[in-house]
């Protein structure tokens, strides 16, 4: 086969396919090539509101009203109840002592609840992968993208016209001539691997490791350690963290059954627990995490275990004269805190717009550059934070002060995109010239330890950076780590938006709040 085309998008994950629709929109003919076939497994699964509504902007900004019925639960389960998918109401974090049983405390002193929606309707989901991947592929095709699966490429040659990708299929020699490449593939994908760039490891990320598969027969937390109280959610319908010092257990629920579950820690915890023996492994963590091997003792993988001996990943080089990295492609950093969708979506977000804007101009390459410093300065600063969470894990107390810095990012970044006004420069409002610094300094701080300053500093410190743009209460003593998902919070933080109850009031309707306040 010899073809030649616009746009060739290596790789056929959600953001290989979305890219690819989307330049397709635009008129340009467009090939996405795979090595494998779906459906397949594959984990990053949680979303965000942040994500969901990066998706949902894509969506109706190129016309992919099937994409958009997929960005809240209640639109996803009305419109397409077949495809498997999970009900995210929040972020629930545990923490454990290893070798002790959890327990509740009235002050919520060991969990941290973080809503993430008022109600079921507008929630946030978790994608089960394979339904959720192989549902684009097919939507790509629908829309005319030429979709070639099975196809491993082994030869790719850059050309100031474009590129030629040269591979087999079936058996049978592929050669395509594309005038510009997008990478989908991951980390260490076709054209790092092809180009030969370079990589560098974060400065502030300790190495770290995973260990992860699907699983039937998983236990619901609050059936297990059911509180005296009613949380803001069901905290099992959500991203449930376990954070024990120097790592962290996710457990996903999707609505066929099936729970995605895994661990991430640094390597000395890896190498304790030996995570390269796979199942074994699992079953030391558990015996060292007693409450959590209870919610897993009638638990059975679907799928045989997969070890990830070094999860974090990141490029040097994000973009040529005829090609580009996605984020997810470029680098990654940690599942911890669902980053790496709205990583991957704000990336697509900005080369759609140069392919939108300045696509057969001279324009188009220089408009790239941008687009490697945004996506290297993203994949950074989230390194950074990520990395004060690991150096944190071992007290919950700091561990929650920090994870605030991203809540309240994110809440921003999302509200202003909602009120249209002040739009977030980056992910983590990296770019915004007073929170990006103070952030900036709140991580240093972590860094140099209490040994530098005391850790009533460091929280200090936290609570003056977050404070400005603090929209829902976070770190206010009188929630006891539990944050709901409240009307009157954004009304009351209105004044730091710029904004007033008018403008909150329609807000608050467009996005389908209603009248509940809090979450049911």
């Amino acid at each position: 086969m010899k073809a030649s085309f616009d746009i060739a998008v290596i790789g056929s994950g959600f953001g290989g396919s979305l890219i690819a629709m989307i330049a397709k929109r635009l008129g340009r003919s467009v090939v996405m090539v795979e090595r494998g076939k779906h459906p397949r497994f594959a984990i990053g699964e949680s979303s965000t509101p942040l994500a969901n509504l990066l998706l949902d902007e894509l969506a109706r900004r190129y016309d992919l009203p099937e994409v958009a019925t997929l960005t809240k639960w209640g639109t996803w389960q009305d419109k397409h109840p077949e495809i498997t998918c999970g009900l995210k109401r929040g972020f629930t974090f545990y923490h454990h002592t290893l070798g002790q049983a959890w327990g509740g405390k009235p002050d919520h002193s060991n969990e941290l609840l973080v809503a993430a929606s008022p109600h079921d309707a507008i929630a946030d989901t978790h994608w089960y992968r394979p339904d959720f991947d192989h549902f684009l592929v097919h939507e790509a095709q629908r829309l005319g993208v030429e979709y070639l699966d099975e196809t491993r490429l082994n030869a790719v040659e850059m050309n100031p016209g474009g590129a030629t990708l040269r591979g087999e299929r079936q058996g049978e020699s592929v050669e395509i001539q594309a005038r510009f490449v997008i990478d989908a593939s991951g980390p260490h994908g076709v054209l790092h691997r092809a180009l030969g760039l370079g990589e560098k490891a974060f400065d502030h990320l300790p190495r770290t490791e995973a260990l992860y598969t699907h699983f039937t027969g998983v236990e619901r937390w609050d059936d297990l350690e059911p509180s005296a109280e009613t949380p803001p959610y069901p905290v099992d319908d959500a991203a449930l963290h376990h954070v024990f010092d120097g790592g962290w257990m996710w457990v996903l629920r999707f609505n066929n059954g099936i729970t995605s579950a895994g661990v991430a820690a640094t390597s000395d915890v890896a190498k304790r627990f030996r995570f390269a023996d796979g199942e074994p492994a699992w079953r030391r963590l558990l015996e060292a995490l007693p409450s959590a091997a209870r919610q897993f003792a009638n638990a059975r993988p679907t799928v045989p275990f997969v070890h990830a001996p070094a999860l974090s990943f990141r490029t040097t080089t994000v973009v040529g004269s005829n090609w580009a990295l996605l984020p997810s492609a470029a680098g990654f950093v940690d599942p911890l805190l669902s980053n790496g969708f709205p990583l991957t979506l704000l990336g697509i977000e900005r080369l759609a717009a140069a392919l939108e804007t300045e696509w057969g101009t001279e324009r188009f390459a220089p408009r790239l550059q941008p687009y490697e410093q945004q996506t290297l300065r993203e994949l950074d600063i989230t390194a950074d934070l990520v990395g004060a969470l690991y150096e944190s894990m071992g007290d919950l107390e700091t561990f929650s002060a920090i994870t605030m810095l991203y809540f309240a990012a994110a809440m921003t970044a999302e509200t202003r995109r909602r009120i249209g006004t002040n739009a977030p420069p980056s992910f983590l409002l990296e770019g915004d010239t007073t929170f990006g610094p103070a952030l900036r300094e709140c991580l240093l701080l972590i860094r140099e330890g209490t040994a530098a300053r005391s850790k009533m500093e460091l929280l200090s410190a936290i609570q003056r950076t977050v404070e400005p743009i603090n929209l829902a209460r976070l770190g206010d003593a009188s929630r006891r780590n539990w944050y709901p998902c409240l009307a009157e919070d954004l009304f009351e933080a209105a004044p730091k938006l710029g904004v007033g109850r008018e403008v909150i009031e329609r807000l608050l309707a467009r996005c389908g709040f209603g009248e509940t306040t809090r979450a049911s």
